[in-house]
């Protein structure tokens, strides 16, 4: 298969999920994961029509965006402070905050360079090995971050367990929950905090997370991988 192929096949799957979920079927976005590629594959990837990238090493979203500063570049990996100036500007959305001291940071770079840098809050789903907000602590680093002016939270992003399917689907049902409870939280208090954005779901268990909520599924190695073609045309 091609990676047009795949890719297409991929969105004909999300966008069936989200009608037999009875979302809209273009309810969620699908961000190719590039981290694994090459400029070229890229290229090829947003002639088929992918037009959000997924990148976890500051200095390959810097050299990707760059070369494609027209496409919404998705900062996906472990925040690093020293190359958060890196990432602020040109992350259309940073997945993976969970600090405080990274919200500041983040918060001061924005603002030196004029804008609001978008964020989700990374939620952790109980695995030891695993960065993230505890569940119970998230209404905290949200309001944490409305104190912000160069913030601005848009939801949460989580990572299942591997090889469960049924495991993953209890972690998307876990945020999901988590978001409602925060922002009914927030409600009761008189405050009107949007947290639309659920990031769940990866080329192994996105399916999964669709029917629970998903508005952004992270796809990698079913896009850019031969690994995925007899999973894919079955």
């Amino acid at each position: 298969m091609t990676l047009e192929s795949r890719y297409g096949t991929i969105k004909g799957r999300v966008e069936s999920a989200c009608e037999q979920a009875g979302r809209p079927a273009d309810a969620v976005r699908i961000i190719g994961v590039s981290k694994t590629v090459g400029l070229d594959s890229v290229a090829e990837a947003t002639k088929a029509g992918i037009h959000d990238f997924g990148e976890n090493r500051p200095d390959e979203l810097v050299r990707k965006h760059d070369a494609f500063p027209d496409e919404r570049w998705h900062f996906i990996g472990n925040i690093q402070s020293r190359q958060l100036s890196n990432v602020v500007g040109r992350a259309y959305l940073i997945h993976s905050l969970y600090q405080e001291s990274h919200a500041a940071k983040i918060d001061r770079l924005a603002a030196e360079k004029g804008i609001v840098q978008d964020v989700l809050i990374e939620v952790n789903d109980g695995e030891t090995n695993k960065q993230g907000v505890d569940p119970d602590k998230v209404k905290e680093m949200v309001e944490f971050c409305e104190g912000l002016e160069h913030v601005r939270v848009k939801g949460l992003m989580i990572m299942a367990p591997i090889g469960s399917a049924e495991e993953a689907s209890k972690t998307f049902a876990m945020l999901a929950r988590v978001r409602d409870e925060v922002v009914e939280s927030f409600s009761q208090q008189g405050k009107d905090v949007q947290l639309g954005e659920l990031s769940m779901g990866m080329s192994d268990d996105y399916l999964e997370a669709i029917p629970l909520g998903a508005t952004m599924v992270r796809i990698g190695r079913a896009i850019f991988s031969d690994e995925y073609d007899a999973i894919l045309d079955n």
